[in-house]
């Protein structure tokens, strides 16, 4: 199926969501970046590990990692196929991509850290979309295979998602 035509089915789905008032999804929103530190903290765990040769640090990796999984499942109602492990990585890869981007930009490459940024937040966008019931992970598939090789921008259809789902999302209302 052609890319516009995709989108627009997905464009769609989210104005019928979004018809009445916008969604606040405030805590949830916060909940999500708390996912995505306790996700960090795994992966430092992880390493500690690693270089220091010291077992601790595994279990607390597991205690960890058990919490991630509670508050997760907060926020992924739907276990289909692999949206779970599609969820988490979004998520973990949308918060490494922020800290690339944050260093990038330490370093004064700006343009690239931009760029990070913008991905970052497709990605993040995207782990909405996902579990809004906008599409399912066979959409992820039926998407030319070419848009990969680009980068993300608003002319392909992550970019036009994370858009739209950026403008339903509203963490400011309290």
């Amino acid at each position: 199926m052609d890319v516009d035509v995709k989108a627009k089915q997905l464009f769609e789905k989210i104005k019928k969501m979004e018809k009445g008032e916008k969604l606040d999804l405030s805590s949830d929103e916060d909940l999500s970046i708390a996912v995505m530190n306790l996700i960090s903290i795994e992966e430092h765990l992880f390493f500690s590990a690693g270089k220091t040769g010291k077992t601790k640090y595994y279990d607390l990796l597991n205690n960890v990692r058990e919490v991630r999984k509670q508050l997760l499942k907060k926020l992924i109602k739907d276990y289909e196929g692999e949206n779970w492990c599609i969820s988490k990585h979004l998520l973990a890869a949308s918060m490494r991509l922020m800290e690339v981007g944050t260093k990038a930009q330490t370093k004064g490459e700006k343009k690239e850290a931009y760029d990070f940024f913008k991905k970052a937040y497709d990605l993040y966008n995207l782990f909405w979309a996902l579990n809004f019931g906008v599409f399912k992970k066979e959409d992820l598939r039926s998407i030319d295979m070419d848009e990969k090789e680009k980068p993300i921008a608003t002319n392909n259809l992550f970019g036009k998602l994370s858009q739209v789902i950026g403008k339903v999302l509203n963490c400011c209302r309290e």
